[in-house]
């Protein structure tokens, strides 16, 4: 069984910086892409940056130049290095990741249980 454990979250001042990790455990074949969500109190879940398995990234337009996600194979983690907080970036940061827990299965999503991000102002 795949479990996604997320670390990292805290409380910052905007401008502060936060480095939120998220590691992959158990039976696991093979990484396909990887990513962040957020969601705060009473709106929807939205994506916030996206790393493929060649390692292209994508970012929501209100991240781009402050965000960066990477990866790292080898220990099955992504990262989100966020710089420049702001407090409408208060939120329940979830990581995302696509995989194949073994050769003859089909690949599929797995959800960390989220870390909390408050910056306050």
């Amino acid at each position: 069984q795949v479990r996604l454990v997320e670390s990292g979250g805290g409380l910052v001042q905007a401008g502060e910086s936060l480095r939120l990790s998220c590691v992959a455990s158990g039976t696991i074949f093979s990484l396909n892409a990887m990513a962040w969500y957020r969601q705060a109190t009473g709106q929807q879940r939205e994506l916030v940056a996206h790393i493929s398995s060649g390692g292209t990234t994508n970012y929501a337009d209100s991240v781009k130049g402050r965000f960066t996600i990477s990866r790292t194979n080898a220990v099955n983690t992504v990262y989100l290095q966020m710089n420049s907080l702001k407090p409408e970036e208060t939120a329940v940061y979830y990581c995302n990741m696509n995989l194949k827990s073994r050769s003859w299965h089909e690949s599929d999503d797995y959800w960390g249980q989220g870390t909390q991000v408050t910056v306050s102002s």
